[in-house]
C-alpha cells in the first residue's frame, strides 16, 4: 500500500475516532439533560419543551433552504483550490445567504406565532413563547453557517471542541433555569442556549483565515443561485423523508396502536443513536473531502471505497455484537416490556451493512452538485421504503419493519451503485468486496444462531463470531493504517519519558 493511501486511511480513521468520541460525549450530555428535564419539569414540562423545539425545528427546515448542507460543497471546493480570492468570495456569499434564511425563519415564526401555538398546543397560550424564541431561528442559522466554514475547511479539532463545549454549555445553562423557574425557565433556557451555541461556533470559525472580499450583486446572484438551488432540493428531499416517517407512524398507530409506535421508535432509536453516530462522525469530514476531489473520477472512487471500507471495519463488530446481545441491551436501556423489538433490530442490523456502503456512494451526487439527481434519487428511495414499511408491518408487524429496513437499503445500494457507475465512473474496489463478504457472512451466521438456537448455545457461539469479526477488522485496519506501528511509537514515547 502506498504512503498516500495509508495516510488517507489514517485520516478517515482519525476523524471517525474523534467525532465518534464527540458523539458519545454528546449522547451522555443529552441523557443527563433529558433526565434533569424529566425530574424538574415532569411530563408536562417535557412536552412543552418538545412541542416548542419541534415546531421551530420544522419552521427552520422549511425556511433554511438546506443552505448549511449545500454550501459545504462550495466552501470545500473553493478552499481546495488554494485561491484566497475565490475562497473569500464563496464564504462572503454564503454568509449573506445565512442571514437571509435566518431572518426569514425568524419573521415567519414571529408573524405566525398565534397559529403555531394553536397547531402545537391547541390554544394560543404559548403565543408569547413563540414570539420570544423566534429569534433563535436567526441565531441557529448563523451558528450553522459558522459550522459550515469549519466543515468546508476541515478544521477537525475545532469542530470537535465546538460541539463538545456547546453541549456542556447547553447543559450548564438549562438545568439551573429548569431547577429554579420550572416551566417558566423553558423559554429563557432555549434562547440563552441558542446564544451560547452561536458564541462558541463564532469563536472557533474566526480561527479560519477568510480573506475580506467585496462582492458585487452579479457575483452574489451567480454564486448564491447555485447554493440555493442545491439547498432547496436537499431541503425538499429532507421534508419528504420527514413526511414518510410521519405516515409510517400514523399507519402503525391506526393498524396496531400507540404501543407499537412506541416500540418502533424505541427500536430505531437504538440503531440511529448507537450505530448512527458512526455515520454522523464520518459525514463531518467525508463530504467536504469528497467534494474537493469530485472533479477527478478516479480520486472520487478511491475516496468512496476507502470511506466505505473503514465504515464497515468499524461498524461490523458492533453490529455482530448487537445481533448476539441486543436483548440484554433493550432491557438495560428500556425494560423487559420492550423485548418485542429485538427481532426487528436483528433484521435492521443486517440492513446497516448495505446502508454503510450506499451511504458512502450516495454522497458522490451531492459532491458533484447534481441537485435534481439527488432529489429524485431520494424521492424514489422514499417511495419504495414507504411501500416496504407498510407492506412489512401489515404482514409481519414489528418484525416486518426490520425486514423492510433491510430490503429498502439493499435496493438503495443497487440504485446508488448504478448512478455512481454510470454518471461518475465509480468502480468498487476488491478490498471493499472482501470486507463486506467476510463481515456480512459472520453477521448472517450470528443472526441464524440467535434465531435458531437456545441462548445457552447462541451466546457462546455468538461470542466466538464477535471475536472473529473483531480480529478480522483489526487485521484489515492494520494493513491500512499500521495500527501496530502506531502502538509501538506510543510505547517508545512512553518509555522515553
Amino acid at each position: 500500500m502506498s504512503n498516500d493511501k495509508g495516510g488517507s486511511y489514517r485520516q478517515i480513521f482519525k476523524v471517525t475516532s474523534i467525532f465518534g468520541g464527540v458523539q458519545v460525549f454528546n449522547i451522555i450530555i443529552t441523557i443527563v439533560r433529558t433526565k434533569m428535564v424529566a425530574v424538574f419539569l415532569g411530563p408536562s414540562g417535557m412536552g412543552i419543551v418538545t412541542l416548542l423545539t419541534s415546531t421551530t425545528g420544522l419552521i427552520e427546515a422549511l425556511t433554511n433552504f438546506g443552505i448549511s448542507k449545500s454550501a459545504v460543497k462550495n466552501v470545500a471546493a473553493s478552499y481546495a483550490t488554494g485561491e484566497a480570492q475565490k475562497f473569500g468570495t464563496t464564504v462572503a456569499v454564503f454568509r449573506k445567504l445565512v442571514w437571509f434564511t435566518g431572518l426569514l425563519g425568524f419573521l415567519v415564526t414571529l408573524l405566525f406565532a398565534p397559529w403555531l401555538s394553536d397547531i402545537a398546543f391547541g390554544n394560543r397560550n404559548y403565543t408569547v413563547a413563540f414570539l420570544l424564541i423566534s429569534i433563535t431561528l436567526l441565531f441557529s442559522q448563523i451558528s450553522a453557517g459558522q459550522g459550515v466554514v469549519l466543515r468546508g475547511t476541515r478544521k477537525i479539532q475545532s469542530m470537535a471542541k465546538s460541539s463538545m463545549i456547546g453541549a456542556v454549555m447547553g447543559l450548564v445553562i438549562s438545568v439551573p433555569l429548569y431547577y429554579f423557574f420550572r416551566e417558566e425557565g423553558i423559554v429563557p433556557a432555549i434562547i440563552i442556549t441558542s446564544i451560547s451555541a452561536l458564541v462558541v461556533t463564532c469563536y472557533f470559525s474566526r480561527q479560519v483565515e477568510v480573506p475580506e472580499v467585496v462582492i458585487s450583486r452579479e457575483t452574489m446572484l451567480a454564486e448564491g443561485k447555485d447554493m440555493l438551488r442545491m439547498g432547496f432540493f436537499i431541503s425538499l428531499s429532507g421534508i419528504i423523508a420527514i413526511g414518510v416517517a410521519y405516515i409510517v407512524r400514523i399507519f402503525i398507530s391506526h393498524k396496531g396502536g400507540v404501543a407499537d409506535v412506541g416500540l418502533f421508535n424505541a427500536g430505531f432509536a437504538i440503531i440511529n443513536t448507537y450505530v448512527g453516530m458512526i455515520f454522523t462522525a464520518m459525514a463531518t469530514d467525508y463530504y467536504p473531502r469528497l467534494a474537493a476531489v469530485a472533479h477527478n473520477k478516479s480520486r472520487s472512487s478511491e475516496e468512496i471505497n476507502q470511506q466505505a471500507e473503514i465504515a464497515l471495519l468499524i461498524l461490523a463488530p458492533i453490529l455482530v455484537a448487537f445481533l448476539v446481545y441486543i436483548n440484554w441491551a433493550v432491557v438495560l436501556l428500556y425494560s423487559d416490556k420492550f423485548s418485542p423489538i429485538t427481532t426487528m433490530i436483528h433484521w435492521a442490523a443486517l440492513g446497516i451493512f448495505f446502508k454503510a456502503i450506499s451511504w458512502a456512494i450516495g454522497f458522490v451526487i451531492l459532491a458533484n452538485g447534481n441537485s435534481k439527481m439527488f432529489f429524485w434519487n431520494e424521492v424514489i428511495a422514499s417511495a419504495y421504503i414507504l411501500g416496504f414499511n407498510i407492506l412489512g408491518y401489515s404482514l409481519m408487524g414489528l418484525t416486518g419493519l426490520g425486514i423492510s429496513f433491510l430490503m429498502g437499503y439493499f435496493i438503495y445500494l443497487i440504485q446508488v451503485y448504478f448512478i455512481g457507475k454510470i454518471f461518475y465512473s465509480y468502480t468498487i474496489s476488491r478490498g471493499l468486496v472482501k470486507i463486506f463478504s467476510v463481515q456480512f457472512t459472520l453477521a448472517v451466521a450470528c443472526f441464524l444462531i440467535v434465531q435458531m438456537l437456545d441462548k445457552s448455545f447462541s451466546f457462546p457461539i455468538g461470542t466466538i463470531l464477535i471475536l472473529a469479526s473483531c480480529v478480522f477488522s483489526f487485521v484489515e485496519m492494520n494493513k491500512r493504517i499500521e495500527i501496530m506501528g502506531l502502538l509501538n511509537k506510543l510505547m517508545n514515547k512512553f518509555k522515553s519519558k
